[in-house]
């Protein structure tokens, strides 16, 4: 009774992993967002992205840094200080307000405009997507 008991217990060990994989319209994606921080002084921070430009990739690492790092509460907003530069794949935030932008939250997510902004907490939270915008 107790080797099969261990053996169920072992064996359902063993499959959740692969039942947690399991998700995102079937195709087992994973991703892991991976950003380099540089701060720039002034409350302004520069987001490079490793791997995936996705703008859910920028606003993770910004989220994530805030919150960890900084210890900034999680309503705290973050606003796209400089927008994605494409060459050089980074994007600047600040913790502050760019003069003179439109901070008016909009309804996608973007790095390409000066002034979009989210809360730390609504930025971090995109670390834990389980499937990536691809663009399409």
């Amino acid at each position: 009774m107790k080797r099969s008991l261990a053996a169920a217990v072992l064996s359902a060990t063993l499959l959740l992993p692969v039942s947690a994989q399991a998700v995102g319209f079937g195709l087992s994606v994973r991703p892991t967002y991976r950003t380099e921080i540089k701060p720039l002084g002034d409350n302004i921070y520069e987001v490079k992205a490793i791997g995936s430009s996705a703008p859910v990739n920028y606003w993770c690492g910004i989220g994530d840094y805030a919150i960890r790092q900084l210890r900034v509460p999680r309503p705290q907003r973050i606003y796209i200080w400089k927008a994605y530069e494409p060459g050089a794949r980074t994007v600047q935030f600040s913790l502050e307000p760019p003069p003179g932008a439109d901070t008016t939250p909009g309804y996608s997510i973007t790095v390409k405009r000066v002034g979009e902004n989210m809360s730390a907490s609504s930025a971090q939270n995109y670390c834990y997507d389980n499937f990536m915008d691809f663009g399409f």
